[in-house]
């Protein structure tokens, strides 16, 4: 079964920053390792067919026939292995990434019913069984699940944004191919430290805005950096391609240099070297724009 084609921008915060005490429930789910990282977009993809098929059906899903959210809130949980946890890294763990996908599911709803078309919202609204109002008052209610003033994930289909690609050292890569690209193991990530996230996220906007103004990635940037700001100081960033890995061959995914090339783009910004950001976007617009083909075709 294929996985979700979603990619991921994850924060592992220190346990410690999960509670105060954490819960109890959720420090025996980090003591058991938490969720599978493999399986987490299959997970999420269940959670909520789950919901649509319930009778009635779920506003969103993880969440009990009242509303409530369901158990998994505290228990659904990523777990950070300390052999990934970045080098020269001195904060005590574990570190641990709440999956929060009813309040994640309540902030893309809530984007929806203030942006969609109103024919599109009240179809499906309609389809829910719920009002307007009660909508919004649900994923209100969902949004107090957070246990920081902004949820640990973001995530992208079928590509990942290219400001991304700053916060993180190409040199962190972890990549594991296995068998092929439907080996559930197979894996392209980078885990970098929250203090040079920010770091190369502060240095890359200014950069960035200096040149092409707060539009595009600059705005991206921007609000990548007010993101991390959220979180604990002390924690772990995670840039995952997650189900990606599934569209590209090995010898593609191991040729991959896109972290090292987006670095490139920022230093040949630095210096006004025209020619050489011609040929770096040239090559990511190749890279990357065989995923926008496949998107097309699907």
């Amino acid at each position: 079964m294929l996985r979700p084609f979603v990619a991921y921008l994850r924060v592992y915060e220190p346990l410690r920053a999960l509670g105060d005490p954490p819960a109890q429930q959720l420090v025996e789910a980090v003591s058991a390792g938490g969720l599978s990282r493999i399986g987490i977009g299959e997970r999420e993809q269940r959670m909520w067919l789950k919901s649509q098929a319930a009778a009635p059906v779920r506003l969103l899903p993880a969440q009990l026939r009242d509303g409530r959210p369901a158990p998994s809130l505290v228990t659904d949980v990523l777990v950070l292995d300390p052999a990934d946890v970045p080098a020269g890294h001195t904060a005590e763990g574990p570190f641990a990434c709440p999956l929060e996908l009813r309040a994640r599911s309540a902030a893309a709803l809530s984007t929806f019913l203030a942006d969609a078309e109103p024919a599109l919202r009240i179809a499906v609204l309609d389809a829910g069984c719920v009002t307007a109002d009660k909508a919004r008052a649900q994923t209100k209610a969902a949004m107090t699940d957070l246990t920081a003033t902004a949820a640990h994930t973001l995530t992208t289909t079928w590509t990942v944004p290219l400001p991304w690609f700053s916060l993180v050292d190409p040199d962190e890569r972890k990549l594991v191919l296995g068998s092929g690209p439907d080996d559930p193991v197979r894996e392209a990530s980078w885990r970098t430290p929250m203090s040079a996230a920010l770091r190369r996220a502060s240095e890359a906007g200014e950069l960035i805005e200096t040149t092409f103004g707060d539009s595009g990635p600059g705005r991206v940037l921007s609000q990548t950096r007010q993101w991390l700001e959220s979180f604990d100081p002390d924690s772990v960033v995670e840039l995952d391609y997650g189900g990606l890995v599934q569209l590209f061959a090995d010898s593609l995914l191991d040729a991959d240099s896109t972290a090292e090339e987006v670095h490139d783009i920022l230093d040949a910004l630095r210096t006004g070297n025209v020619e050489e950001l011609a040929e770096l976007f040239s090559q990511l617009r190749e890279f990357w724009g065989d995923l926008a083909a496949k998107e097309h075709s699907n």
